[in-house]
C-alpha cells in the first residue's frame, strides 16, 4: 500500500480512505498483470499451451479491475473536490491503470500467437526473445515498486531500461526480417515478428508508469 505521512484532517480521512482504497485496487490490478506477462513468458518461450490458455480469464479480471478504477477515480474527482495534489494523483491513476490493462492486452495476444506457434519447430532466435520477455516482465515489476513507494527516481529510470528494449527489439526485428534461404512457410515468422513488436510495446507501457509515478511525486512531467 502507498503510504503517506498522517497529516490528514478529520475531514479528509473519508476521502483519504477512499484513495487508499482505489491505490490497493491498483497494486491488485498489478500483480495480476505481473502474473499475466509470466504466464505469456511460459507460453511463448517454454511453449507452456496450459500457461496460455489460463491468461483470457486473467486478462477479464484486469479489464474488471480498470473500470471499476477508473469510474472510482472519476467519482473522486467529482464529488470529493481534491486538492491539487489528490487532482494530480487521481488523474495519474487514471493514465496508469490503462497503461496496465493495455499490458494486460499484450500479454494476452502473446498467449494467442503462442498457440499458433506450438506446431512449428522453435526459432533459433527464441532465446533471445525470451530475454527481451524477461526484461519486459523486470520493467513492470520496477514501475509497480515506484507506485508502492513513490520513488520518481525509480520510476525515470524506467526510460534507461526502455532503451536496451528497443535495442533488442531493432535487432531481433533486422534478424527475422532479413533471413535468406528460409525454407517453409512464414507465418511463424510474421507472429514471431508480432511477438516482438508486443514485447517492445509493453516495456514502453511500463515506462509511462514510471513516468506517472514521478509525475505524482514531483507534479513536473517528464
Amino acid at each position: 500500500m502507498i503510504v503517506y505521512s498522517d497529516t490528514q484532517t478529520p475531514a479528509r480521512r473519508p476521502f483519504q480512505r477512499e484513495l487508499n482504497r482505489v491505490e490497493r485496487d491498483i497494486l491488485r490490478m498489478g500483480a495480476l498483470v505481473e502474473t499475466s506477462c509470466r504466464l505469456s513468458h511460459q507460453a511463448l518461450c517454454d511453449r507452456n499451451l496450459s500457461a496460455a490458455k489460463a491468461i483470457p480469464s486473467l486478462d477479464k479480471k484486469i479489464d474488471r479491475y480498470y473500470r471499476q478504477i477508473e469510474a472510482d477515480c472519476v467519482l473522486l474527482m467529482t464529488l470529493q473536490a481534491p486538492v491539487a495534489r489528490d487532482s494530480r494523483q487521481l488523474g495519474a491513476f487514471m493514465q496508469l491503470v490503462r497503461d496496465l490493462e493495455r499490458i494486460g492486452d499484450y500479454a494476452k495476444d502473446l498467449a494467442e500467437i503462442s498457440i499458433k506457434l506450438f506446431p512449428y519447430p522453435e526459432h533459433n532466435c527464441m532465446s533471445r526473445i525470451a530475454m527481451m520477455s524477461q526484461q519486459a516482465q523486470a520493467m513492470l515489476a520496477m514501475s509497480l515498486e515506484a507506485l508502492i513507494n513513490l520513488d520518481a527516481e525509480v520510476g525515470l529510470q524506467m526510460k534507461e531500461k526502455d532503451t536496451a528494449v528497443d535495442t533488442a527489439y531493432d535487432t531481433l526485428y533486422q534478424t527475422l526480417a532479413r533471413q535468406r534461404d528460409y525454407q517453409g512457410v512464414l507465418e511463424p515468422i510474421l507472429l514471431l515478428v508480432l511477438a516482438i513488436r508486443h514485447l517492445e510495446r509493453m516495456a514502453d507501457h511500463a515506462t509511462n508508469i514510471g513516468r506517472r509515478v514521478a509525475y505524482i511525486v514531483t507534479g513536473h512531467r517528464h
